[in-house]
C-alpha cells in the first residue's frame, strides 16, 4: 500500500467515525461524553480523555445524565448519556491546555 492510498484509507475512516457518532446523538438526541467528542472530530483515545475531563466538570455542576444499559460485546454495562445542551453546559467551566481540545470545546459549546 502505498503513501496516498494510505492517508485517503485514514481520512475516510476519521469521516466515518465522526458522521457515525453525529448521526447517533441527532437520532437519540442523546450519548455519551465520548461520542460527542467523537463527533467533533477526535479519535476514540482523545475522547476518552476529554470525556474524563468533562465527568469532573459534570460533577461539579451536578449534571447527572441519564442513566442507560449498553451492549459491550456479549455482556450489558451501565453508562451515562448527556444531551448536547449538558456538555456545553460542561464546557463552560472545562479549560483544556491542547490547542486541540481547546478546540474541540468550543465546538461542542456551539453544538447545543
Amino acid at each position: 500500500m502505498n503513501a496516498s492510498t494510505r492517508a485517503a484509507r485514514q481520512l475516510i475512516r476519521q469521516r466515518t467515525r465522526t458522521q457515525r457518532a453525529a448521526a447517533r446523538i441527532r437520532r437519540n438526541g442523546h450519548a455519551t461524553i465520548a461520542t460527542h467528542a467523537i463527533a467533533q472530530g477526535l479519535t476514540h483515545r482523545e475522547a476518552a480523555s476529554v470525556a474524563g475531563s468533562l465527568r469532573k466538570a459534570a460533577a461539579k455542576l451536578r449534571i447527572t445524565g441519564t442513566q442507560v444499559r449498553v451492549h459491550a460485546g456479549r455482556h450489558m454495562r451501565d453508562a451515562r448519556h448527556y444531551t448536547p445542551a449538558e456538555v456545553a453546559a460542561m464546557c463552560t467551566i472545562y479549560r483544556p491546555r491542547k490547542t486541540e481540545y481547546k478546540i474541540v470545546a468550543a465546538r461542542l459549546a456551539l453544538a447545543a
